[in-house]
């Protein structure tokens, strides 16, 4: 799916025009989580082996991104995944065109609606007798292990209408169908950085894999709540068995020691970033909000010698959070505990400095458990 050739990439800088050249990150979701666009299969339970078999929509889904490209020439899909109940997709915008990138996904929207709608009018007469039997419990809602992952409360209970206000099969948008499944607009995120683009590839390759493996190990990709730590609560996902440990160690480097680094002294700065390796080598846990390019450094030690480690986050956990990249890897394996003291907050962009400080002083109060 990975368009080959040495193309010369270019980038959307922020703040430029969303007609012009870039490259792009769509997301578009069930909003109720059902697997209508596909079904996650895991040969021998081995999630490297994971793969996503789709449906009738799922295809669908997928044949009307392709129909981008037919309206749109300079549009071209470089990589894409489906999944039971999203799509990823990362598109190229190779010249500027007269509509804009946000306009060409509407249209595309616009189209997955009138599948889904199709859809829910083919089921209509069996969901207005019952599909509970129908199109949920048989097609793995609840037995194929999305029950913990939310699906209950966000609405599938009842054939996945209930929060949306058809459960008679009335309709909620007017169009006489029993309910709409894609009720909310796709998300686009531009990639303005360079690296991102193969950190998003990898990013959707992924994506099978590591559903298969948050199925198979439920409880180290669960978030939970109120996690209390010394008095204070967090939420968390990962290992909290890790928090049993003897001796816990913080990983902090001060701004002195990379001050006198950059004046020559590298010897205080090299002994400590040793030093907490020596330490986790002997068995400590090592606790760090991990915010410098040198704490970074450590955690990435730890994460190569697979070592445990909890990482204090300065924004909560979605409903559907996993840890990205190597974290997931050392999530799966029950070395890595994330934890938060702070509500996810959906528009929290950067970490302030006020929460630099704070985090790096809850750190240090795990080593007074």
């Amino acid at each position: 799916m990975i368009e080959q050739g040495k193309r010369q990439w270019q980038w959307q800088e922020p703040g430029t025009a969303w007609r012009g050249v870039g490259i792009y990150h769509v997301t578009l979701t069930v909003p109720s989580r059902e697997p209508l666009l596909g079904t996650l299969v895991i040969p021998q339970n081995d999630p490297t082996q994971a793969r996503v078999d789709r449906t009738a929509l799922g295809e669908a889904v997928v044949e009307e991104l392709y129909v981008i490209c037919k309206h749109y020439p300079a549009i071209r899909i470089l990589q894409f995944c489906l999944m039971p109940d999203h799509l990823h997709a990362v598109i190229y915008v190779t010249e500027a065109m007269e509509t804009s990138i946000r306009s060409v996904i509407r249209g595309y929207w616009q189209g997955v609606k009138k599948h889904g709608r199709a859809y829910t009018l083919s089921i209509s007469p069996e969901f207005n007798s019952g599909t509970k039997n129908k199109g949920t419990q048989n097609e793995g809602t609840q037995n194929k292990g999305t029950q913990n992952e939310g699906t209950q409360n966000e609405g599938t209970q009842n054939g996945g209408t209930q929060n949306g206000g058809t459960q008679n099969g009335g309709t909620t948008d007017g169009s006489g169908y029993p309910f709409p499944v894609f009720t909310e607009r796709p998300f686009i995120r531009p990639l303005s950085r360079r690296g991102q683009l193969q950190t998003m590839f990898r990013y959707v390759q992924m994506n099978p894999q590591r559903l298969a493996t948050k199925r198979l190990m439920p409880g180290f990709f669960r978030v939970q709540r109120e996690i209390n730590v010394g008095g204070r609560n967090y939420d968390g996902v990962g290992n909290t068995m890790l928090l049993t440990a003897e001796h816990f160690e913080t990983v902090h480097v001060r701004r002195a020691m990379v001050n006198a680094a950059n004046d020559g002294n590298k010897e205080t700065l090299r002994n400590y970033m040793n030093g907490c390796v020596l330490a986790a080598r002997k068995g400590a846990v090592m606790v760090s909000p991990f915010i410098s390019q040198h704490e970074k450094m450590v955690m990435q030690v730890l994460l190569s010698e697979q070592l445990p480690f909890i990482l204090l986050a300065d924004n909560g956990f979605r409903d559907y959070y996993k840890p990205f990249d190597a974290l997931f890897d050392a999530c799966a394996a029950g070395r890595l505990l994330i934890l938060s003291p702070w509500p996810y907050d959906a528009g929290k962009r950067h970490i302030s400095r006020e929460d630099c400080k704070a985090l790096n002083i809850m750190a240090e109060d795990f080593t007074r458990i």
